[in-house]
């Protein structure tokens, strides 16, 4: 590809002031470049792989004292000639070191090119690029440890074994066509049904931990849902710490879902305000009310809002919750405004609640009096969510490959659904080559996550989401 002959450059920190920057380069004339603006101390060129102090220079113009590094290909990151140089963090030495490799001919890298360049070279496999973004990104220690395993190859190990069995099981299928005037059969169709059922078992563990994975990557989703002026966005801004939501006694206030997360006991909770629930004609209201459903539906964690002063209404809360929480989600209901009323009335709108949920059929796993606005029963709130979320930290923390990015997901999806027509063929003894074609599909999916199969139009998909400098 044009785009490798090259010489990039790019700043790998964050922009900004700070006490260091670091200024990344890559491509075949990297060592020339660098020894045209950087004069080491003593005089002696920089050896690849060795930290030298020098200066950055324009001519005789100092720019600064800085640190330099670099690696000879194809031992780098981008498995070509690269270097690091190490300046300090003032926006004007960036833009004028910038300007000055610009100057030599350097062109600056595209979001992420380094990172597409070392899976070019064969440094990395596509699924481990992918990796690297999401290791930058994980604010948890379980999301940490999902990208570190698969930025290591844990998870291209398994493609990689599962599409070696499949490749063998298609080879056996196809030499057996090639002797086909002789009726000769070389695969066993016995051992043929049992090493297809490992591998589909395998790629079915993968999808479904697909649910745990994409959590702990992206965060458990939590919706606040309720009548209006229940509370629900002042629990909101409580939570997260900071006034995220509008707060008006004027009911109908919040129109469209508001979302903020935070991280409790290691685990990133996403809470989600929305609108509202109640009957309206109000034209935005009304497109306010449907995304609440939406979003409730979607949500692993649903926590209800209702109002301790309008006890009126709990009957009605609980019943338009009835046939829209499903038994794999978790719901929690709060009695807020608790400040409000007596002690003795908090006690007796717990037992009420807890009544009017055997009748509706719902079994929420707590039901908690708090006060939102004084930050009462938060606590006890934040507990709960954590205890709720018991079996993701220790399934995250048991080991084992966790699939967190959709692409890998939709492929995988793709390549059961070939293995099952596979074992489908088997079964009704359908024609070899048909049987081998449905084979030679899973292997495209499966390999199209690490990269084995790919197109520009992917490519590009996927790198133009990294940031500069990676």
């Amino acid at each position: 590809m044009e785009f490798l002959n090259r010489n990039i450059c790019a700043l790998a920190t964050p922009a900004g002031m700070g006490a260091i920057a670091i200024i990344r380069l890559s491509g075949e004339e990297t060592p020339e470049i660098v020894g045209k603006i950087f004069a080491p101390a003593g005089g002696k060129a920089p050896l690849p792989y060795t930290m030298r102090f020098g200066a950055i220079k324009d001519g005789e113009r100092l720019i600064d004292e800085c640190m330099v590094v670099t690696f000879q290909g194809p031992h780098s990151y981008t498995g070509e000639n690269s270097a690091e140089i190490y300046c300090h963090g003032s926006q004007y030495i960036v833009q004028e070191i910038l300007k000055l490799l610009l100057e030599h001919g350097v062109k600056m890298a595209e979001p992420g090119e380094f990172s597409k360049r070392a899976f070019l070279n064969g440094k990395m496999d596509l699924a481990q690029t992918e990796a690297v973004a999401d290791l930058i990104a994980s604010e948890t220690e379980a999301a940490h440890r999902i990208a570190l395993d698969q930025m290591k190859g844990g998870f291209s190990g398994e493609l990689k074994i599962m599409r070696q069995d499949l490749l063998n099981l298609v080879s056996l299928m196809e030499l057996e066509l090639d002797f086909s005037e002789e009726e000769v059969e070389f695969a066993d169709r016995s051992q043929l049904s049992a090493l297809l059922a490992q591998v589909s078992q395998r790629v079915g563990q993968l999808i479904e931990s697909f649910s745990l994975g994409n959590v702990i990557k992206n965060g458990v989703p939590v919706a606040i849902v309720g009548a209006t002026n229940t509370g629900k966005s002042t629990l909101l801004n409580t939570l997260v710490g900071e006034e995220r939501a509008i707060v008006s006694n004027i009911h109908g206030t919040t129109r469209d879902v508001i979302e903020d997360t935070m991280n409790l006991g290691g685990i990133t909770f996403r809470f989600i305000d929305t609108a509202g629930i109640r009957e309206t004609k109000e034209t935005i209201e009304i497109i306010g009310i449907e995304r609440t459903f939406q979003k409730l539906r979607s949500a692993s964690v649903v926590i209800l809002v209702l109002d301790a002063t309008r006890p009126e209404n709990f009957e009605s809360s609980l019943e338009n919750l009835t046939d829209k929480v499903s038994s794999r989600q978790q719901l929690i209901i709060l009695l807020n405004k608790m400040d409000e009323i007596s002690i003795a009335g908090v006690d007796t709108q717990v037992d009420l609640i807890k009544d009017l949920c055997v009748k509706n059929t719902l079994g929420p796993i707590a039901v908690l009096p708090i006060s939102a606005k004084k930050g009462l029963g938060i606590d006890a709130l934040q507990s709960v969510l954590v205890e709720s979320q018991k079996a993701l930290s220790s399934s995250a923390a048991a080991g084992g490959t966790l699939v967190s990015n959709i692409r890998h997901y939709q492929a995988l999806m793709d390549a059961q659904i070939a293995l099952d027509r596979v074992e489908d063929g088997l079964a009704s003894d359908l024609a070899t080559d048909l049987v081998a074609q449905d084979i030679r599909e899973a292997l495209y999916h499966l390999g199209s996550i690490v990269g084995e199969i790919n197109t520009e139009e992917v490519l590009g998909n996927i790198f133009g989401k990294f940031c500069i400098g990676k």
